[in-house]
């Protein structure tokens, strides 16, 4: 069966996390990308080793269905090579410090003159104004773009979220952009440049606190659980913050993870208030709207937890979803990967390696019935140089042996 990305070539010269999500993404729809490093390789393929002198997973869960070849781009012949593949490729995708790849002499000028047809997609830190040199990092997108002053409790500091939302959520982005131009230029016959910010993203992401933060003007936030409102959005810990109060309440034994997140929906209030032995409120004037409820949210979630802390999670989770209570439970990692469901939708996935032996991973949480995904291992560093410079490019085996000799590969 085809995918839906066959026959497109993407050159993949990112590294890290933000880029190599959206390439792997990209490769998983069917892309062939061919992933070109420094000789000396991606840094992540050493950052983070559980096992000495192997691709760390770090790399490899974010490099899967990937073809590796290695370049020097600043020799010239190794500027030659990257002209050829940038003239063969369908999309190009990159993620250095804002200006490297101009300074290598491939502004976006030069590669559409090489290919005129080439959609050419830069993630960055930040758009263009006074940010636009900063060194980004993940967490550093996080807090410059809403989502660290919004998280946490209110009377604790500003907390990073563990979902990448920085880099992986980046790399979504990336992909949408990427396929709506590779779409366009089915009408247009152009090429174009895709520019994301991951700062951009992270803000995009939080949008309903830029919601809140004009509902401010109108006075308190009745969803929040907060007593004392200012003129910013505070962190509220976990409560939703939307139409429906939710909140996660303590089950029994009492673990770390020993919690489960409750929604409480107007329809649900009355069999809630039986379940937890409550019965009268769910007629009672000061309980039975949710109008009445909102100024007493952790009164509420303390009546449910009272409830749920003497049971475990998976019974109170199997209780509410019997009267149809929105309400899923905290799900640790080592919970995740031991998920039979998640790896029943290959989203947890095991995949072979010549050098690290079988490895877990993320699959591909995007499910086409036409396009389907096998997930396949990450490449070793330059492992298909001969198949991509002699196989495709032309170059003789003796030329292959003195690129590596003078470490132009």
């Amino acid at each position: 069966m085809t995918k839906a990305l066959d026959g497109i070539r993407v050159l993949d010269m990112t590294h890290v996390q933000s880029g190599p999500s959206a390439t792997q993404l990209l490769a998983w729809l069917g892309a062939d990308v061919v992933k070109l490093e420094a000789p000396t390789g991606d840094i992540t393929r050493r950052q983070l080793r559980d096992l000495p002198d192997v691709d760390s997973l770090y790399f490899t869960m974010l490099n899967c269905n990937k073809r590796s070849i290695t370049l020097n781009t600043k020799t010239e012949r190794g500027k030659e090579i990257l002209t050829e593949l940038i003239r063969r490729s369908d999309v190009m995708v990159e993620n250095f410090g804002p200006g490297a790849v101009d300074r290598m002499g491939f502004t976006w000028d030069r590669i559409r003159e090489i290919n005129p047809r080439i959609v050419y997609a830069s993630i960055k830190g930040f758009g263009e104004g006074p940010y636009t040199g900063f060194k980004a990092y993940e967490v550093v997108a996080q807090a410059m773009g809403g989502s660290m002053s919004t998280t946490g409790f209110e009377d604790g500091p500003p907390l990073a979220t563990g979902a990448q939302i920085g880099d992986s959520g980046t790399g979504v982005h990336a992909v949408a952009g990427i396929l709506a131009a590779l779409y366009q230029r089915e009408r247009s016959g152009r090429g174009q440049r895709v520019n994301v910010a991951m700062q951009h993203a992270v803000l995009n992401l939080c949008r309903v606190k830029l919601r809140d933060q004009q509902r401010l003007a109108h006075g308190p936030l009745a969803e929040y659980p907060n007593e004392d409102f200012g003129d910013e959005v505070p962190r509220s810990g976990n409560a939703s913050g939307g139409g429906q109060p939710g909140w996660a309440v303590k089950c029994a034994p009492g673990g770390p993870n020993d919690y489960v997140y409750v929604i409480v929906q107007p329809v649900g209030w009355k069999p809630l208030s039986e379940l937890i032995g409550r019965p009268e409120l769910a007629d009672d004037p000061e309980w039975a709207t949710p109008q009445v409820r909102l100024p007493k949210l952790g009164k509420m979630f303390q009546l449910i937890e009272e409830w749920s802390s003497a049971l475990p999670k998976w019974e109170v989770l199997e209780r509410l979803n019997a009267h149809d209570i929105p309400c899923g439970p905290i799900l640790s990692t080592k919970e995740i990967i031991e998920d039979e469901s998640l790896a029943a939708n290959e989203m947890v996935v095991r995949v072979p390696h010549p050098e690290r032996g079988e490895f877990l991973t993320v699959g591909s949480p995007l499910k086409l019935s036409d396009s389907p995904v096998e997930v396949t291992g990450s490449p070793l560093l330059g492992e298909h140089n001969e198949e991509v410079y002699v196989g495709e490019l032309g170059l003789a085996d003796e030329e292959l042996r003195l690129l590596k000799s003078n470490g132009v590969i």
